[in-house]
């Protein structure tokens, strides 16, 4: 069993309690809607999207005694154009209420990193002010991803749907996907090699997608190599999370085009 099986095992779990506990309601302050893709799509630079990630599987704990609040802000002011929140409890120890401290800090859109495999999650992403889901295709069959892409739009939020091979990039020019990850970490090895997005980017069909390479950013030649490729935007989450200097980091990776 892969660590990304493991996961979604539990999350089967984590949704079969919110369906039998959770009420609906907004409990973040909803701002003004804000665009990931139209932001990233105008800008002059390399769009970062800043993960806020205490633990991993593969890394175990990075930042665990991390503010969501005050980091978010840092990012904010740093020049992120988004911020992405991981709110999975058992392999990352975040929270929603992670997500919700940084919507009440910060004006970016935000991404909810998770693992979604129901719409009682997007439910709750909204709920928490969200603005962007993330989708992964190697989590669900084709017609799932389909049902939940169209369910999380149809609420206003946008959705980020993440990739790692040829197969999932059918699935994600298939569903029309606006806002395509190409993650350059395997989810089932977890091994990170940047050569993944080089090799996805043409396969591309969806017309103006906004393509986001995901994992693997340490140096401005890292976002170089990238750029060439045509990607708009990255994220990137350990390097921040242990990061002495945001302002440093930022300016390393925050290049223009």
């Amino acid at each position: 069993m892969t660590i990304l099986d493991k996961i979604l095992q539990e999350k089967q779990k984590e949704v079969a309690v919110l369906k039998s506990t959770y009420q609906s309601s907004s409990v973040a302050t909803r701002l003004e809607k804000r665009s990931l893709y139209q932001a990233f799509m105008e800008s002059d630079y390399m769009n970062i999207i800043a993960e806020i990630k205490r633990a991993s599987p593969s890394k175990g704990v990075i930042n665990k005694g991390v503010d969501p609040a005050t980091q978010a802000k840092g990012y904010q002011n740093y020049g992120a154009g988004a911020i992405s929140v991981l709110t999975d409890q058992p392999f990352f120890k975040g929270t929603m209420e992670d997500l919700q401290n940084v919507r009440a800090n910060v004006e970016i859109p935000i991404l909810n990193k998770d693992f979604i495999v129901d719409e009682i999650q997007i439910d709750r992403a909204y709920d928490y002010g969200a603005s962007v889901i993330l989708l992964i295709a190697a989590a669900l069959p084709p017609a799932r991803l389909a049902d939940l892409y169209s369910y999380a739009t149809t609420k206003g939020l946008e959705v980020l749907f993440e990739v790692h091979n040829e197969q999932e990039m059918q699935i994600a020019n298939d569903i029309g996907a606006k806002i395509v990850g190409i993650n350059n970490r395997d989810l089932k090895t977890f091994h990170v090699d940047l050569a993944v997005t080089e090799k996805l980017v043409p396969m591309v069909e969806t017309p103006d997608a906004l393509i986001i390479s995901e994992s693997g950013f340490k140096t401005t030649e890292d976002v170089n190599r990238i750029m060439q490729a045509g990607v708009k935007g990255i994220l990137v989450g350990e390097t921040m999370m242990r990061s002495d200097d945001l302002q440093q980091t930022f300016n390393q990776l925050r290049i223009p085009f």
